[in-house]
């Protein structure tokens, strides 16, 4: 019967043209015989049966009948569920029959019923057809779902699901950045999963909209104090992810730094760790002590690589060790005695490569790890790690030139990556320009050279005409890259900025994709040649959705950089 649930489920969620000819004419031949099953002696057949004449795609006309005698003669209380569910997903399917109005009418009543489950069934059965009652009943929708009975849920086939599923459930029927639920859950409750599902639910809401989060923010931050482990935890991340925002509650969060308690995850994050992750999102330097024990070996439940989550539901975990330490660029000098320990002690090419792209974005700030850096440039195994941190200090590493150079006329792998550090650190522009045009001689010039080329300014106005020719590639990252290093060889702004725009149109609506942020970056390096664009994006600060491709943290701060991306080009194209 699961399988058969799924099937007619999915079949209403594909395209027509993805269905396979033949299932429509098979499911009419079977749907006689599933509606016979509504009768069936065995209360979870009952149940089963109703969820998928509930899911399937045949009009009303043909299953309300069945599921109307069902509820007449259905004594078992979990089914009862099942059908009422499966009564408000039916009669919206047209046509509905001639008992569609009883059906509505019934539905109707059983808002009024005694039992606290089932008027939340019929808030359930109801929202297909009436999507503003959700809001109308909160209170009702509360009182069952706070109530003991919510377990119940948990024996159903429409929704097979304790008490956190059903907070999700009935919070996914409010439409926009309605809080009012998500605060009747937050109030205080006798049961840990209440509570901890509350700020599930919290979070949820924050990962999608900006505006609840001055309401919310007070009853998060309450939850520091929880007795439940996993409902400090939960406060503490959420913090972490609202970062700056959530500023005036560091003191609180403070507090927890010491608190050892873990969760029962595969990782074992422990609630003083996502204290210290709400620190570090709030630059708040007491962070750092703890931290840089992490980053020296002691035991941790943080991430060991990055990660990426999907954006349909916000996933409560931290981030890697070397992702916390890029947001703490105004505190390099503390930390950087362990990072640079770290790369002469650890042997690991993938960690030593991590550490090395945190120097790359400290930038100059971590000019004094060059002579570090320098013994690790001299390692084959680790070279390429120490080159890229080097190209991000910059002039300050001019020290290496020599090294870089030989690695780069050594022919051998990474030789554009070498070629483009000595450059960076202070070299000549002709290796880099060597090496580059050995890429190109293969064609296209591949996408990681683009912004070699960028870099490099007036001296790779010879890729001119390819790079123009670029603009217009079928791949945005391509188009975006190709625009900028066009414009930071030529100035040419006429070719650049129409090819930048064409991966910001959607932004302009609230949508987000990863490449958009560099497309805006550049636009802003632009300036005021880059008015259009400008125009464009003008309403993008007031959009309330955050503007986000990816779940967990990771959502929150792409939302951040965008947003920043965005003012800076509205200040400096005028």
């Amino acid at each position: 019967m699961e399988l058969v649930a799924r099937l007619a489920s999915e079949a209403e969620q594909v395209r027509e043209r993805f269905l396979d000819p033949g299932w429509r004419p098979a499911w009419e031949r079977a749907l006689p015989e599933v509606l016979a099953l509504l009768e069936d002696t065995e209360p979870w057949i009952r149940r089963d049966a109703a969820d998928v004449v509930g899911i399937c795609g045949s009009p009303g006309e043909l299953t309300l009948p069945s599921l109307l005698r069902r509820w007449q003669a259905e004594d078992d209380p979990a089914a009862r569920l099942d059908v009422i569910v499966a009564l408000g997903q039916a009669v919206v399917r047209q046509p509905a029959g001639e008992h569609a109005p009883a059906v509505l009418s019934l539905l109707q009543e059983l808002l009024g019923a005694p039992e606290a489950q089932v008027r939340l069934a019929a808030v359930h059965a109801l929202a297909p057809s009436h999507p503003d009652l959700p809001e109308q009943q909160v209170d009702l929708l509360l009182e069952a779902v706070r109530d003991p009975s919510v377990e119940m849920w948990r024996h159903t086939t429409s929704m097979d699901a304790g008490t956190q599923g059903v907070q999700h459930r009935t919070a996914a029927l409010m439409t926009g950045p309605s809080t009012a639920f998500t605060l009747g859950l937050l109030n205080d409750h006798p049961a840990e999963e209440q509570r901890t599902g509350a700020l599930a639910q919290a979070a949820g809401l924050l990962a999608q909209w900006r505006s609840p989060t001055s309401v919310l923010l007070p009853r998060i931050a309450a939850r520091l104090n929880d007795p439940a482990c996993e409902a400090r935890f939960r406060a503490a991340e959420l913090l972490a992810c609202l970062g700056p925002a959530a500023v005036a509650h560091a003191d609180e969060v403070a507090a927890l730094l010491g608190d050892n308690a873990v969760r029962t995850t595969r990782k074992q994050e422990a609630v003083g760790e996502a204290a210290l992750w709400a620190l570090a999102r709030m630059n708040d330097p007491r962070c750092l002590p703890g931290l840089i024990a992490l980053v020296a070996g002691a035991r941790s439940g943080f991430a060991s690589n990055s990660a990426h989550y999907p954006a349909t539901w916000h996933h409560a975990v931290l981030p890697s060790l070397p992702e916390v330490l890029g947001y703490l660029a105004d505190h390099v000098e503390r930390l950087l005695p362990v990072v640079c320990d770290q790369l002469g002690t650890r042997t690991d090419q993938q960690v030593i490569n991590r550490f090395c792209q945190v120097l790359a974005g400290w930038g100059p700030a971590a000019k004094a790890a060059v002579p570090d850096l320098l013994s690790l440039l001299e390692d084959d195994r680790h070279w390429d790690g120490a080159a890229l941190a080097l190209a991000g200090i910059g002039p300050a590493g001019n020290r290496a030139r020599e090294l870089l150079l030989a690695r780069a006329e050594a022919g051998e792998t990474h030789t554009e990556l070498a070629a483009w550090a000595y450059w960076k650190v202070g070299g000549e522009p002709g290796p880099l320009l060597e090496a580059l045009e050995r890429a190109a001689a293969q064609g296209s010039i591949p996408r990681p050279a683009l912004r070699k080329l960028a870099d490099l300014g007036p001296h790779a106005a010879r890729f001119a005409d390819r790079l123009r020719a670029m603009t217009t590639d079928t791949d945005p990252w391509t188009r975006v890259e190709a625009a900028h290093a066009l414009w930071a060889a030529t100035g040419d702004t006429a070719t650049a900025v129409p090819a930048l725009m064409t991966a910001v149109q959607g932004l302009a609506e609230g949508d987000y994709l990863p490449v958009m942020l560099p497309a805006v970056r550049h636009l802003a390096q632009i300036g005021s040649a880059a008015r259009p664009a400008a125009q464009l994006l003008h309403a993008v600060p007031h959009h309330d959705p955050r503007l986000r491709s990816s779940g967990a943290w990771r959502g929150f701060t792409q939302d951040e950089k965008i947003r920043a991306a965005v003012d800076e080009l509205l200040a400096l194209s005028g």
